[in-house]
């Protein structure tokens, strides 16, 4: 595509006419009162400074939603990336040292990388490596360690942070007579105020109303000098454009977590698309949303900040105010950007107890039970992968990336072990003159001389051997059988490997006086056969095209021969 090409296309999706444009003006607006808070909130979850959260609400926004195709994205801080991101800091830097903050925003730098590339050589398909089951099973996982995480700022108990998250909390618990009094006040406020807008005021920007009136409860009592904590000092202006902290060490030890982050940050700016393409209508393209997504995040390294990713529930409440093109999301970061310039004094005594609230009731509405049930439903596999995952990532916390990795590696394997096994089944003739699976339709077998097999699968190196094994048990099962016919819809393909085996099947069968017969190849798999030679070793006569027309003849050959004898 030309420059000019590209300028039209980034161009066209804007559109300045003046209903979109009051359309995008009130959507913009609306989702900055509820990014700012959560900014906030989600930096607080990420271990690093608050305003780092309103750094990664500016620029990355703006940029995201310029290099995205996705129109009603939302690019900025969001609960799982931000957990991620403490999370695999964690081991190499100590909470709350510059070292953690220059780790941050490497992984926010080295994450989005990842993801440039990934858009750029067009590989965004392999994500779907990250099967559905394990992803829900690490999101359930990962919520409920986000929501623990946050027990120790509401209550006002400090914590240890150690490799055993589970154990930290569990502390935290023994020693709750030691709570904060004011801290918990606070907290339980503020997650009755959100529960109650949620439910008699939804369309008010209850986050910031719940925020801003805490906030003047706590300059008014003084609460930071009872005892609290609070978000402090926020400083005033834009942020410092600058080179990323590049640490060649920290940099290989960031990259496992790194592809962990690029991967599960993308997986949920892709579930947002897909939900805003289907009500749009509007297409959408992932390896491009991959590099818009890449991009905001090397942006957030560049404007010393943490990683970001596009936010589900942002995304939601800034198609619901009926957004209609990026400008809805450039409209947000304006507000951001005039907080950063004038109002940051205005949160100093914002309760840290309160953010506390804010990510918990963020995180409720990602824990789902009925999705792992499902996929137990669906398939044993499935089932287990997606337990699997959601027990290896609350043992792992939190080192949370290893339970996803985990997952990732169950999933592949159960894939392979499947690939290995396909189902093979011994056939007879049913009533309506069909071949069907003998057990399960309790046929009796379509001639003394002649068995029958269907193979479901392609015919792959990984299971040439089962397919082999199958027909050998078939043959020494049926001592007096003169034929095999191999029923083949069910082969999409076939490898080298399938021919070799075939070529030695021939030669074993025909010495045992067995012929090998073929019903119903697919053209992509004779044409392989055609290629290979194997047609002609197999012999045209013994290939037919329907699986009627190979019954019918062979068991007039088989019936010839028993006359003849």
């Amino acid at each position: 595509m030309n420059p000019q090409a590209i300028w039209r296309n980034f161009v066209g999706r804007f559109d300045m006419r003046a209903g979109t444009l009051k359309a995008d003006l009130v959507a913009g607006i609306t989702v900055s009162l509820v990014a700012i808070p959560q900014s906030l909130a989600y930096a607080q979850l990420a271990g690093v400074p608050a305003y780092y959260g309103l750094y990664a609400a500016l620029i990355p926004t703006v940029i995201g939603a310029l290099f995205g195709s996705s129109n009603q994205l939302s690019t900025g801080p969001v609960a799982m990336t931000s957990l991620l991101t403490a999370a695999s800091i964690a081991p190499l830097a100590g909470h709350g040292s510059e070292l953690f903050y220059s780790y941050a925003i490497l992984l926010a730098l080295v994450s989005g990388l990842f993801q440039i590339a990934f858009g750029l050589f067009r590989v965004g398909v392999l994500l779907n490596f990250l099967s559905n089951p394990v992803l829900m099973g690490f999101i359930n996982a990962a919520a409920i360690i986000i929501g623990l995480s946050q027990l120790p700022t509401l209550l006002g108990i400090p914590a240890a942070q150690s490799e055993h998250f589970l154990l930290d909390i569990s502390r935290v618990l023994m020693h709750i007579d030691t709570a904060h009094a004011l801290s918990i006040g606070f907290g339980i406020s503020a997650i009755f105020m959100l529960l109650g807008f949620k439910r008699f005021a939804p369309k008010l920007p209850g986050v910031l109303m719940t925020v801003a009136s805490l906030t003047w409860i706590s300059y008014v009592i003084d609460y930071a000098n009872l005892g609290g904590r609070v978000v402090g000092v926020v400083p005033q202006g834009l942020p410092t454009l600058s080179l990323p902290p590049l640490d060649w060490h920290a940099t290989v030890a960031l990259l496992p977590a790194s592809f962990v982050i690029a991967l599960i940050s993308f997986m949920e700016a892709m579930s947002s698309c897909k939900v805003i393409a289907i009500k749009t209508r509007q297409p959408w393209d992932e390896n491009k949303e991959l590099i818009g997504q890449g991009l905001a995040k090397v942006a957030a390294a560049f404007c010393q900040s943490m990683p970001v990713s596009g936010s589900f529930s942002r995304s939601a409440l800034n198609l619901a105010s009926d957004a209609r093109t990026p400008l809805s999301s450039i409209i947000s970061a304006v507000f951001v950007l005039l907080t950063l310039l004038f109002f940051t004094s205005l949160l100093f005594h914002l309760p840290k107890p309160v953010l506390a609230a804010i990510i918990m009731m963020a995180v409720i509405n990602l824990i789902n039970f009925q999705s792992v049930r499902n996929a137990w439903r669906a398939s044993r596999d499935d089932g287990i992968a997606a337990i699997v995952t959601f027990t290896a990532t609350l043992a792992f916390a939190p080192n949370i990336q290893n339970g996803i990795l985990t997952g990732i590696i169950l999933s592949l394997s159960l894939l392979l072990y499947r690939m290995m096994r396909p189902r093979i089944a011994v056939l007879g003739l049913h009533s309506d003159t069909t071949l069907r699976d003998a057990v399960r339709h309790n046929l009796p077998p379509l001639h003394p001389k002649l068995g029958a097999i269907r193979f479901d699968g392609a015919l792959r190196f990984v299971n040439v051997s089962y397919f082999e094994d199958a027909l050998l048990k078939l043959e020494r099962e049926n001592p007096e059988m003169e034929c095999i016919l191999v029923q083949s819809s069910g082969i999409n393909e076939i490898d080298a490997s399938g021919i070799e085996m075939l070529r030695n099947l021939l030669e074993r069968f025909q010495k045992s006086g067995i012929k090998l017969t073929f019903s119903g190849l697919k053209k992509q798999v004779s044409d392989v056969m055609d290629r290979t030679g194997l047609t002609d070793k197999i012999s045209a006569e013994n290939i037919f095209a329907t699986d009627r027309m190979a019954i019918d003849e062979i068991c007039l050959r088989l019936d010839r021969q028993t006359e003849f004898h």
